[in-house]
């Protein structure tokens, strides 16, 4: 009975990294790549980690599967953050099909302050005007 729970969740695990391999072969910006790769791996990497430590079936492993989890549970959230947040630093582009960026006119990219409030407009060109 536990070969097929370990079988399962390896199976289900390994299904879950490899969708998240498509979908960042085919999502078409890094905004919608962060997203997929971070909710589809840390499922399936806790998955896999589930499957061990039933294999192995010792406290040891099992408390040490656990914490990684927790690990990646707490840490996957905070890095693709950052890499989002790098990303719109460095003005990386939106999909063209995107149809609002939330935070236009409330970054202030000098300072990184982010606001609730429109304040941080982009100056226009006088040309434009």
């Amino acid at each position: 009975m536990t070969d097929a729970f370990i079988i399962g969740f390896s199976t289900l695990g390994a299904i879950f990294i490899f969708l998240a391999a498509v979908g960042f072969l085919r999502m078409p910006d890094t905004y919608l790549r962060i997203s997929v790769t971070t909710k589809a791996v840390t499922l399936g990497v806790g998955l896999i980690l589930v499957a061990a430590a039933i294999y192995f079936d010792n406290l040891s492993v099992t408390s040490r599967v656990l914490a990684i989890i927790l690990f990646i549970i707490l840490t996957a959230p905070v890095g693709a953050h950052l890499i989002g947040r790098a990303s719109y630093l460095l003005e990386m582009p939106l999909w063209k099909k995107t149809k609002k960026d939330e935070l236009k006119g409330k970054y202030k990219r000098i300072t990184h302050h982010l606001s609730s409030e429109e304040e941080y407009l982009e100056p226009q060109n006088e040309e434009e005007n």
